[in-house]
């Protein structure tokens, strides 16, 4: 979920551009702020996960997208990771992005994402049923070729 910036969020954002090494001139101008999944408890997990860099890559329903309520990734993107109180953990970027059928997603996605056992397995089953929330609130049903967005990223700060 996309938030806007609070100050809390913009002087972390601020602290990371102080500590870029090179010419501040070269750094990057805009970013995101968000917390992954649909609760705080969501965001607590995942979001810990990408701190520790067992998460690497994330997935998304590219239906919600074409909504126009959040804006589509592109790669080179910041990323300012919030836990489920909308404070600030990490800032990550944006390094990779496919399109594949939900049904298509590979094993070395489910494993990068570093959630549960990393399986395919557990892979689809936690997400059939968070894309299932997601199509209800945008009066979509799941498919198993519904588009979704593989995304791959890197942790730059802390």
């Amino acid at each position: 979920m996309i938030q806007p910036h609070d100050p809390v969020v913009e002087a972390y954002w601020q602290s990371f551009l102080r500590n870029l090494p090179g010419d501040v001139n070269d750094a990057p101008q805009t970013f995101q702020a968000w917390g992954f999944g649909d609760s705080p408890e969501m965001a607590d997990s995942l979001g810990q996960l990408v701190k520790e860099g067992v998460k690497t890559a994330t997935a998304s329903l590219v239906w919600v997208y074409e909504t126009g309520v959040e804006p589509y990734p592109k790669i080179g993107d910041y990323s300012v990771i919030l836990d489920g109180a909308g404070h600030p953990l990490c800032i990550i970027q944006t390094t990779r992005l496919d399109v594949h059928p939900f049904i298509d997603v590979d094993d070395e996605q489910a494993y990068l994402e570093g959630e549960g056992d990393r399986s395919l397995a557990f892979w689809r089953e936690v997400h059939w049923d968070f894309f299932s929330r997601e199509c209800a609130e945008i009066s979509r049903e799941p498919t198993e070729d519904m588009p979704v967005l593989c995304e791959r990223f890197r942790l730059v700060y802390p």
